[in-house]
């Protein structure tokens, strides 16, 4: 286990000054007021900045003993899909009772604007950061580990995280899923997702489905596997295609539930049963799925107590606990109800 030091130090602007060869106050002039400094000097001083990890302090007269304010930053793929709510809930009441607040960003699915983001919260010295992506930028990577603060990853249960995960194998839970569904007997089994391109949990998924066919000498078909956008409409969209191929699917895998939930009400406004038709199974149970007749077959993730558990590393490390990386595996669960 790689030990991470629990003492929160963050750069100084001296040591920037060091670093660049420079006086204290040119680098203060620097980053006040560039065009009062040289070019050369701005490049040198900016190199020293970003080596060392030197955040501007907006908070210099607010901060605690610590270093740090009462803030945990967290950054969602998106505050639109109200799934991510339940984490949010489970971050809020964790954190409670403990003098800690959320502050909240949406990275629109995008590592750059991630970065962003984060650059931005770290002026704010915040005690802590809880991410949903996995996979970052080299710049944010750089400034998370330099800023020695609790950096916890929930999006999927990665083996190497930047400090600790709390979260569940988006790939295990795909391939179970899909399992499931070959043992009821359907062979001609779609899958749907949204895009694939810089999205991590999204190719975990595919790649489990592809697992379980694998594991079961079933051949993948191209031409069942969909990227559709984001939405209901995506989910409609899976159903129009795939139940309009001449080989035919027997059932359809939607990696979000908010896809089966379209795909479900576009088969009862086709006429097509369910699950006699074509069977249908999401990731996740939304909250609307179980107001639905029938009731989505689904994978059940945990997502309150991915909260609860993120909010408690930050917590005891802020205190000086545990200082080596940590996993924490959440599980999840296959759901069986009445579309399958």
């Amino acid at each position: 286990m790689e030990k991470i030091s629990s003492q929160i130090t963050h750069a100084t602007i001296s040591q920037v000054a060091a670093r660049a060869g420079v006086s204290a106050m040119t680098v203060s002039r620097a980053l006040r007021d560039p065009a009062r400094v040289s070019i050369k000097t701005r490049d040198r001083i900016s190199k020293a900045v970003e080596e060392i990890g030197y955040i501007p302090n907006a908070l210099a007269g607010r901060l605690r003993l610590s270093g740090t304010s009462n803030i945990v930053a967290v950054i969602l793929p998106s505050l639109h899909n109200s799934l991510f709510s339940r984490t949010i809930q489970g971050l809020s009441d964790g954190l409670l009772g403990h003098g800690l607040n959320l502050m909240l960003g949406d990275n629109r699915y995008s590592r750059s604007i991630e970065q962003d983001l984060v650059e931005s919260f770290m002026e704010q010295r915040p005690a802590g950061f809880v991410l949903h992506e996995t996979t970052h930028t080299a710049k944010t990577n750089r400034m998370l580990k330099l800023s020695r603060v609790p950096v916890v990853e929930i999006g999927d249960l990665v083996s190497r995280p930047i400090d600790a995960v709390v979260s569940y194998s988006n790939k295990l839970a795909a391939k179970a899923l899909t399992m499931y569904l070959i043992e009821k007997g359907y062979r001609r089994i779609g899958f749907v997702s949204v895009p694939f391109d810089n999205n991590r949990r999204a190719l975990q998924r595919r790649d489990g489905y592809l697992e379980a066919l694998k594991a079961s000498r079933i051949a993948p078909k191209k031409e069942l596997i969909l990227e559709c956008s984001p939405g209901f409409s995506g989910g409609v969209r899976g159903i129009e295609i795939l139940m309009g191929k001449k080989v035919g699917v027997d059932a359809i895998f939607f990696a979000g539930d908010v896809f089966g939930i379209g795909a479900l009400l576009e088969c009862q406004r086709r006429g097509l049963r369910v699950p006699e038709g074509v069977a249908l199974a999401s990731f996740d149970d939304y909250d609307i799925s179980g107001q639905l007749t029938p009731h989505l077959t689904c994978l059940d993730i945990p997502r309150h107590r991915i909260g609860l558990e993120a909010a408690r590393v930050i917590v005891s490390r802020s205190k000086g606990g545990c200082t080596t990386r940590e996993r924490v595996n959440v599980g999840f669960n296959v759901m069986v109800n009445g579309t399958s």
